[in-house]
């Protein structure tokens, strides 16, 4: 069998390490990276929920890979997505971030951004971003057996993009934050063999 083999039912994908991973995250060196560090480790610190709302919406419309490529220069150009700092960015902070070269340059994404930061301190009357979004965490999730059995919504990820929007926040559609579910660790869709970090997922 050559590396890159799609492995019977389960859709994964063997990579020259011998680890098992799905096809978004086996063949680029960054992807693979972040699928191995990072995907699906529980994120539970406000900046760090704030960081990927931000990014997946960046995302909408463009490959994850772009967007990781990007994000050293997207922490840099908002203030390390610190919800306070974003928050304040004025008119002037909008045209600074459209010259910005190593950025998604797209103004409906970045005004949403700073409104989401605006919409993340108002959270915090009620517990704050993260406990907001984990309260939808499903209470029965099942890991699928196959790549294709992942869906691309749940009910949960549809009930928490209309509270976050009803809450001010932009670009957090039921896909968006179905993706985001599974990057901060609140749901498992990695089928049975796929590589998992050694900070495992609660389940």
């Amino acid at each position: 069998m050559t590396n890159h083999d799609i492995l019977d039912d389960t859709g994964l994908v063997l990579g020259d390490d011998g680890r098992l991973r799905p096809p978004w995250a086996a063949r680029d060196p960054l992807l693979r990276d972040y699928f191995d560090t990072e995907w699906g480790v529980p994120v539970h610190d406000e900046a760090g929920v704030f960081e990927r709302i931000a990014l997946e919406g960046f995302q909408a419309g463009l490959s994850w890979v772009t967007v990781l490529r990007k994000r050293p220069a997207f922490r840099e150009a908002f203030a390390g997505f610190d919800p306070d700092a974003v928050a304040v960015f004025d008119d002037g902070d909008i045209e600074r971030l459209l010259e910005h070269p190593g950025i998604i340059r797209n103004r409906q994404k970045i005004a949403a951004t700073i409104g989401n930061a605006r919409a993340t301190i108002a959270l915090r009357d009620e517990g704050g971003l993260s406990e907001f979004v984990w309260s939808y965490r499903p209470d029965d999730w099942t890991p699928p057996s196959s790549i294709a059995e992942v869906p691309t919504t749940t009910p949960e990820s549809v009930e928490l993009s209309k509270e976050l929007r009803r809450r001010g926040f932009r670009f957090v559609g039921p896909t968006t934050m179905f993706a985001l579910m599974e990057a901060i660790g609140m749901v498992d869709t990695r089928p049975p063999g796929a590589y998992r970090p050694t900070s495992r997922l609660r389940t």
